[in-house]
């Protein structure tokens, strides 16, 4: 076996692992992969065609490589953390008994603070009239649930029918590494799923059995790509000059319950993050904006 195909088939085995043993999503697969493979054609154009030749300076000299070719803090925080991954797995599985990832920091500004929209814009995309259309009834329940929710995209289109409870009021959400978790709903979602349920999505499956809650004019599960569309559509509709996205409505989610008092245990549960300090980082938006409003509208601010 060649040398850089020997490589490949290390990254394979971690892929796999990461696959079977951690259960991430294939997102996330796809996301390692492309880092991997940038790494291992960055090695083989300066001759490393082992990973027992790579060094510590092999790790730095492609970090500072995509630097240059623009790469952002939050893209690079990501590729470190890639690698290091990697290398613990080569280590667990005693292919190597070196890291050279140790010491290597990771960016200190990727932590930028997320996007948000003001409750006021977010009424009036919610407020939007969208149409009668079996399609525009579903797009608005699809935004008024993202909204009431924080779903990750991903999760909003892998939602099946079984898992929208609208006699009790919940989503049952399947986060990353398949766990799962309960979101209430609200009043304005559930209603607006009930009647989408009722009067579009049979019109839109147009008698096909489909297992997914949202669906487009062929009656096959909405993509990732159709929730963006849609969302820039009505956003465009209601005035919004600003490009908006799917998470955006997810950050807008947790800003506005911390800004009402919610506390960040909860707001953490319902986002589905595994560390509170990845939900911390929304009180950093709540002090921030509570620091413009007083420069603005104090007498001396």
């Amino acid at each position: 076996m060649a040398a850089h195909t020997y490589m490949q088939a290390h990254i394979q085995q971690f892929l796999q692992y990461l696959t079977v043993e951690k259960g991430l999503s294939p997102n996330t697969i796809v996301a390692y992969a492309a880092d991997l493979k940038q790494f291992s054609e960055f090695l083989k154009e300066r001759g490393r065609n082992r990973l027992e030749d790579v060094v510590r300076q092999d790790l730095l000299d492609f970090l500072a490589a995509r630097k240059r070719n623009g790469l952002s803090s939050r893209s690079l925080a990501r590729q470190i953390a890639t690698l290091r991954n990697f290398y613990r797995f080569l280590n667990h599985e005693k292919i190597l008994t070196a890291d050279p990832t140790q010491n290597i920091e990771s960016p200190r500004d990727w932590k930028r603070l997320p996007k948000t929209l003001a409750f006021e814009e977010v009424e009036r995309l919610l407020n939007l009239p969208k149409g009668d259309t079996p399609s525009a009834v579903r797009d608005d329940a699809l935004i008024e649930l993202m909204y009431a929710t924080g779903l990750r995209v991903s999760e909003l289109t892998a939602l099946p029918l079984q898992a929208v409870n609208t006699v009790a009021g919940y989503v049952l959400a399947t986060g990353k590494g398949r766990k799962q978790r309960i979101i209430p709903m609200g009043d304005m979602a559930l209603q607006k799923i009930k009647i989408y349920l009722e009067t579009a999505r049979a019109k839109l499956t147009q008698g096909l059995a489909s297992d997914w809650i949202f669906v487009n004019r062929s009656g096959r599960g909405l993509t990732r790509q159709g929730c963006w569309k849609l969302l820039k559509k009505y956003a465009r509709r209601a005035g919004m000059r600003r490009s908006i996205s799917p998470h955006m409505l997810r950050h807008s989610f947790a800003t506005h319950l911390l800004e009402r008092g919610a506390d960040l245990r909860s707001v953490q549960a319902m986002l589905g993050h595994a560390d509170l300090s990845t939900t911390q980082i929304y009180t950093q938006v709540t002090r921030h904006r509570l620091k413009q409003i007083h420069e603005q509208l104090h007498p001396r601010g």
